[in-house]
C-alpha cells in the first residue's frame, strides 16, 4: 500500500469504521435508519456531544473533568428553581451558566494555580456540586411548566429539534477555535509539552482557567436544555455522564498524553456512542448490560490511545 494512502486509513479508521457500522445496522436492525429514530438518536447525544467538545480542548491541554455531570444536574435544578421563584427564562438560563462558570473557573484556579492534581480536584468538585443539587432541590426534582423555557429544550427549526442543531453549532464554534485560532494552537502547545509552551510565551495557568471555565459555561449550556426536555431539574440527572464523553472524545483520536486533537473525531466518536446505546435500546439489551458494554467501550478507548501513542513513538 502506498504510504500517503495508509497514512489516510490510519487517520480516518475510525470514520470508516463507523459509516461500515451505521450501514450493516441499517441493514440488520428493524427500524434503525427511520427518520424518528435517527432524529431520536442525534438528540439523545445532544448533550454528550456539547460538552465533548470542550471535553476535547481539556484532554488537549492534558487534563481532564470529572464534575461534568455533577455541573449538569446542578445546573438544572438551579435553573428550575430560579424559574420557579421568578418566572424568568433568561435569569433562569443566565444563572445556571453563571454557575457553571464557576465551577469551570474554580477548577481551573485548583488545578492551575494551585497545582491540585485534575483527577483529585475534579473528584472533590464532582463530589460537592452534587451534593449541592441534592442539598438546593432537597433531593426532589424542581419542576418545569414554564413553556418559554421548555420551547428552549423541544422546540424544532428544519425538521430537527434545537438541542441538535445547538450541538452543530457548538461543533463548529470550537473546531474554528481549535484549528484557526491562537487559543486552539496554544491549547494543544500546552498538552505537547507545557514547559516548552511556557518559554514560547503562552501563559499556561491563566489559558488552562480560561479551558476549564469554557467547560463549566458548555456543561451548564447542556445541563439548562436537558431540564428543559424532560421537563424539571434532576439533582441525580448524568450520573455517569463524564465518562461517556471521555469515551467519546478517546475513541475520536483526542489523545490521554495531550497535544492531539480533532473535532471531527469527536463528532465521530460521540455518534459511535450513541449509535452502540440506541441500537441495544432498539434491541432491548437489559439496561446492566449495556452498563457493562459502555465500560467496555471505555476501556477500548484507552487501549486504542495507548497503542496509538506508542506507535508513534516508535515511528
Amino acid at each position: 500500500m502506498h504510504p500517503t494512502a495508509r497514512a489516510l486509513l490510519k487517520e480516518h479508521s475510525m470514520t470508516l469504521g463507523y459509516g461500515l457500522l451505521f450501514v450493516v445496522l441499517a441493514l440488520t436492525v428493524e427500524n434503525f435508519f427511520s427518520t424518528a429514530n435517527v432524529v431520536g438518536l442525534l438528540l439523545s447525544v445532544a448533550q454528550i456531544g456539547m460538552v465533548a467538545c470542550t471535553m476535547m480542548l481539556c484532554l488537549a491541554s492534558r487534563d481532564f473533568d470529572l464534575s461534568v455531570g455533577s455541573t449538569v444536574a446542578f445546573a438544572g435544578v438551579l435553573g428550575a428553581m430560579v424559574l420557579e421563584r421568578t418566572g424568568s427564562a433568561a435569569l433562569a438560563v443566565g444563572g445556571g451558566l453563571l454557575a457553571g462558570a464557576l465551577i469551570g473557573a474554580g477548577n481551573g484556579v485548583l488545578i492551575a494555580y494551585l497545582r491540585v492534581n485534575a483527577l483529585i480536584a475534579t473528584l472533590a468538585t464532582m463530589l460537592m456540586v452534587r451534593g449541592l443539587a441534592f442539598i438546593a432541590s432537597k433531593g426532589q426534582a424542581v419542576g418545569i411548566d414554564h413553556e418559554g423555557f421548555i420551547s428552549f429544550g423541544d422546540s424544532t427549526w428544519l425538521g430537527l429539534p434545537l438541542p441538535i442543531w445547538t450541538t452543530a453549532l457548538c461543533f463548529l464554534v470550537f473546531g474554528v477555535l481549535l484549528n484557526s485560532t491562537v487559543f486552539g494552537r496554544n491549547t494543544l502547545a500546552i498538552g505537547g509539552n507545557p514547559e516548552a509552551a511556557r518559554l514560547a510565551g503562552v501563559r499556561v495557568e491563566r489559558l488552562r482557567v480560561w479551558i476549564f471555565l469554557l467547560q463549566g459555561v458548555v456543561t451548564a449550556l447542556a445541563g439548562l436544555i436537558l431540564s428543559a426536555r424532560i421537563t424539571s431539574g434532576q439533582p441525580n440527572a448524568a450520573t455517569g455522564f463524564e465518562l461517556d464523553v471521555i469515551s467519546a472524545c478517546v475513541l475520536g483520536g483526542v489523545s490521554l498524553q495531550g497535544g492531539k486533537a480533532r473535532i471531527f473525531g469527536v463528532v465521530v466518536g460521540v455518534l459511535i456512542m450513541g449509535t452502540v446505546e440506541n441500537v441495544m435500546n432498539l434491541l432491548n439489551v437489559d439496561a446492566f448490560y449495556q452498563y457493562l458494554v459502555r465500560g467496555l467501550i471505555l476501556l477500548a478507548a484507552v487501549l486504542l490511545d495507548q497503542l496509538k501513542t506508542r506507535g508513534e513513538r516508535r515511528t
